[in-house]
């Protein structure tokens, strides 16, 4: 540009320039293609009846019977002779394959197994329940009580001894606490992790037994 110019040149780079090492630089592909193509996979849906663009497919009655290799408008027929949908099952397969079912059922039975499968989810996570060496009976029945509901609930249950003055000189006492919870729910749990001293307290961490 010629000096005292008030005029801009533009230009327009190449794909692949140097830069001021000599080195070639390369932007490469935007950074968002992979994620688009991650998200029309996700929302791909099953292709039924008419949806269905590629032929001959391969067609699986409902009883599972092969039915062999069929111009798709051939299988279409045969499903709607039957009151059913023709259904796209392995897309990727050369060639695809499609199953003769009723569809609407088809997609209430997944939905229904995939709620009882939620609802059988369990988180399992640990309850603590604390207790002193001269715990009282009453006090004792009424803590290992809450820790045979956390245990029948499938979780996991850390049962603490609290010590205080001179208490510590006979960490012994609390040990037998801990040992006699373990034998009160031993038809529902087993010791994960044995008495350990931690400081002023003392831990056993108990686990339900699987059925």
């Amino acid at each position: 540009m010629p000096p005292g110019s008030d005029t801009i040149e533009r230009r327009s780079f190449p794909r692949e320039r140097s830069s001021w090492y000599g080195r070639t630089w390369n932007p490469g592909p935007p950074f968002f293609i992979p994620f688009f193509r991650r998200a029309l996979a996700i929302n791909e849906k099953t292709r039924v009846n008419h949806q269905i663009r590629i032929s001959p497919v391969r067609v699986i009655a409902p009883d599972g019977e092969q039915l062999g290799i069929l111009p798709v408008d051939r299988a279409l027929e045969i499903a709607e002779q039957q009151g059913l949908d023709l259904v796209e099952v392995a897309p990727t397969a050369r060639p695809p394959v499609c199953r003769i079912m009723d569809y609407g059922k088809f997609k209430y039975e997944e939905q229904r197994k995939a709620r009882e499968a939620r609802k059988k989810q369990h988180h399992v996570q640990v309850k603590e329940v604390k207790m002193r060496p001269g715990i009282e009976d009453h006090d004792f029945e009424f803590k290992t009580r809450h820790a045979r509901r956390f245990l029948e609930e499938g979780n996991k249950v850390k049962v603490t001894m609290m010590f205080r003055g001179r208490q510590m000189a006979h960490p012994e006492l609390g040990r037998q606490v801990l040992t006699r919870v373990a034998d009160e729910v031993s038809d529902l749990a087993k010791v994960e992790s044995h008495p350990m001293m931690e400081a002023r307290s003392m831990s056993m961490v108990l686990a339900p037994i699987k059925a």
